[in-house]
Order: C-alpha cells, then sequence, then structure tokens
C-alpha cells in the first residue's frame, strides 16, 4: 500500500515514516501544500496523512482540490487544528478520518488500518483466499497457521494481488504501489518477483497468471480431476 506523508515538521515526518515504512507501507513524504497538491495530482494512492497547517497553501485547500478532481485516496487529516469546527469542516470537505496532535501511535496504526481496509472494501482485516490467509493488521500471510517465509518485496506484492484477487493488475500499477520517490523497480525485476511467488503459491493452489501485455493477476489453481 502506498501512502503520501504531507508533514512540515521534518522529526515527526521522519519519525511517522520509519514507523509505516516499518510496518511494510511505501512512503512518500512533501513538507508543503502546493507540493502536495501537484504530487496526488500526478501520482496514485492508497492513503494520504495530511497535515492543515501547510507552508504555501492550506491542508483544507489540498484536500478540496483532491475531492474536486474526483481522486478517491483515503484522506486522513493529522492537525493540530482540532476544534469542532475544524473538525466538521475537514470532514465535510471529504477526509476519511482526523486526528489531532499529539496523538497515541498504536491508535493512529489502527486508524490507518481501517481505512486501508476500507479502501479494499473489506469488512474483516482477515482475509483467505484458496490456501492462504492474509492479516492485515499483522501484515502476514499463513496457511493452516503457519506463516509463510516471503522476502519483503513479495510480500508487498502479494498483498497487492491478493487484495485485487482474480482482477488484472498492470505492471505501471505494481510499480508504482511497490516504489516510492526515491527508488527504481523495472518490468523484469517484476516479472523475477513474479516467478518465485509463482514457485512459492503453488503448494498452496495459487498462481499468479500473466495477462499478456497488461499485468498480472492471482488466481486459484485448478483442482486435479
Amino acid at each position: 500500500m502506498r501512502i503520501l506523508l504531507v508533514e512540515d515538521n521534518q522529526t515527526l515526518a521522519s519519525g511517522l515514516a520509519a514507523i509505516l515504512r516499518g510496518s511494510g507501507y511505501v512512503v512518500d513524504l512533501v513538507a508543503d501544500g502546493t507540493s502536495a497538491e501537484a504530487t496526488v495530482a500526478a501520482e496514485s494512492y492508497d492513503l494520504v496523512i495530511l497535515d492543515l497547517n501547510l507552508p504555501e497553501m492550506d491542508g483544507l485547500d489540498v484536500l478540496k482540490a483532491m475531492r474536486a478532481r474526483q481522486n478517491r485516496a483515503a484522506v486522513m487529516i493529522l492537525t493540530a487544528r482540532g476544534t469542532p469546527e475544524e473538525r466538521v469542516k475537514g470532514l465535510d470537505l471529504g477526509a476519511d478520518d482526523y486526528m489531532t496532535k499529539p496523538f497515541d501511535v498504536p491508535e493512529f496504526e489502527a486508524r490507518i488500518r481501517v481505512l486501508l481496509r476500507r479502501q479494499a472494501g473489506l469488512r474483516s482485516s482477515v482475509v483467505t483466499y484458496g490456501g492462504v490467509t492474509f492479516d492485515l493488521t499483522s501484515r502476514t500471510f499463513s496457511s493452516q497457521g503457519v506463516p509463510l517465509d516471503i522476502p519483503a518485496r513479495e510480500v508487498a506484492l502479494l498483498e497487492l494481488l491478493f487484495m485485487r484477487a482474480g482482477k488484472v493488475v498492470s505492471k505501471e500499477a505494481i510499480i508504482r504501489s511497490l516504489t516510492g520517490f526515491d527508488e527504481d523497480l523495472s518490468s523484469n525485476a517484476i516479472e523475477q518477483y513474479v516467478s518465485r511467488l509463482r514457485k512459492r503459491l503453488a503448494v498452496y493452489g495459487l498462481t499468479v497468471k500473466t495477462a499478456r501485455g497488461i499485468g498480472y493477476y492471482l488466481e486459484k489453481m485448478a483442482s486435479p480431476e
């Protein structure tokens, strides 16, 4: 899952980014409203964590511009502006959640999981497909209670395909979801990850199919006659 963190306090931004990346999310950082508005217009994110007191452009104006363009990314406002009037205004403009500083980190992480689960159209934090179960809270895959031993990058790819099981995910979307501003990932690297995932998943009755020229999708393997 890809997150944009919009925060002008560099110490707080670095700390939150470290927490989120430690949980397996891809995180991009911007420090002012103008950059935030331009970034969400050009890039695709699952979640935007948005401060309101920003240089150059207020966070509420960034939010307003996002929703005017029909940008459907989840938005969590994280700000020191916590009056009831500010909360109502933010939610009415299209924010999905509103937290005030200072805040409790475990609650912050839990709210992010709820927002991302809602984005994926899920009611539960545990999803099963074929012989594999994915726990959104721990960001882990297992089969019959036994954790799957999968490298981090392949876990991120599997999560992306798992949450859209049966639907084609383009190579471009995969690259965007797995990389931040300062990273580079080639189509050849994606093909290698897919090949390794196929081998790992076969024993659990799942495979990654190729939609030639488009991308990949997760599918249950046919049962032998």
